[in-house]
């Protein structure tokens, strides 16, 4: 009887032990505010945070709307992440930020609440829906093979900035 009750005892730990090796191994890394877009940009929390720092640095706002389950924001960021010239831009010469939900403000989503969206608010608050991507029925959507079209835009939004001082 006390051999199959330590039997017993020592297969309830095994079987226990692979239980929390096996969860730990599903917890996820905790999440930084990049989310994946970029680790070494400075990053705000929320959108109120992001205009703030847009209108004290003289710096336009880019506000990237995606979700975490979505294929395309999953293709976009990976190349968005892996593009230095993106990086560099965002990281010097723009406020950031990354958003799962969606803002009040509804000058974000002119043409619908989609993602992937990428929009820009120049530092005196006005959200520039004159820069779009190339798609008629998405204007503020990209994909992965649009990254040239985007840094035209970021460079864009950096030009109306210039020209407005």
């Amino acid at each position: 009887m006390m051999h199959s009750a330590l039997a017993l005892s020592l297969l309830l730990i095994a079987v226990s032990s692979n239980l929390a090796m096996a969860i730990k191994k599903e917890k996820r890394a905790p999440q930084t505010l990049s989310r994946g877009w970029g680790d070494d940009i400075t990053w705000v929390q929320t959108y109120e945070e992001g205009l703030f720092q847009a209108r004290k640095s003289n710096k336009p706002l880019m506000v990237i709307h995606h979700l975490e389950d979505c294929q395309y924001c999953q293709a976009l960021k990976k190349v968005f992440s892996e593009n230095e010239e993106i990086q560099e831009m965002a990281q010097n010469n723009f406020i950031m930020l990354n958003l799962m939900h969606e803002t009040t403000d509804k000058n974000l989503s002119p043409d619908g609440q989609y993602v992937p969206r990428i929009m820009f608010v120049d530092p005196s608050l006005t959200v520039r829906a004159d820069i779009t991507g190339r798609y008629s029925n998405r204007l503020y959507t990209y994909e992965p093979q649009d990254i040239p079209f985007l840094i035209e835009n970021m460079k864009k939004a950096l030009r109306l900035i210039q020209t407005e001082l």
